[in-house]
C-alpha cells in the first residue's frame, strides 16, 4: 500500500483557548483536526490534573491535525499567534498516511 508524507502537529492548549486555536487553524486553511481532552500531566509549572474540576477552565486540551509539509508554515504561525500568550506545546512530527487527497 502507498503511503504519502506528512505532518502531525500536536497542540496542548488551556480548554478555554480551543475555539480561539480552533478558528486561527481554520482560517490559515487547515481543513481538518481533531480536539482531544487531557486528563493531566507534569511540565514546567508542575503536576496537574482535571480530576475534581467542575468546569473547562482549569483543564486542557490536545488539538491534533495531519497536513501536508508545505502547509506547515501557515499552521504554525496561526497557532503559536494564539499559544505564545498562554499555557501550550506545540510539536511536530513527520507521519505517513494513507489517502493523500484527505489532507
Amino acid at each position: 500500500m502507498q503511503t504519502h508524507d506528512a505532518k502531525r502537529v500536536e497542540i496542548i492548549i488551556e480548554a478555554p483557548m480551543e475555539r480561539r486555536l480552533t478558528a486561527a487553524l481554520r482560517e490559515a486553511g487547515v481543513t481538518g483536526y481533531t480536539v482531544l481532552p487531557v486528563l493531566g500531566g507534569t511540565g514546567r509549572s508542575g503536576e496537574w490534573s482535571r480530576e475534581g474540576q467542575v468546569g473547562r477552565a482549569g483543564g486542557m486540551v490536545a488539538v491534533v491535525c495531519l497536513i501536508r509539509p508545505e502547509r506547515l508554515d501557515s499552521l504554525l504561525d496561526a497557532a503559536f499567534a494564539v499559544v505564545e500568550r498562554h499555557i501550550g506545546v506545540v510539536s511536530v512530527t513527520d507521519c505517513q498516511v494513507l489517502r493523500a487527497e484527505r489532507f
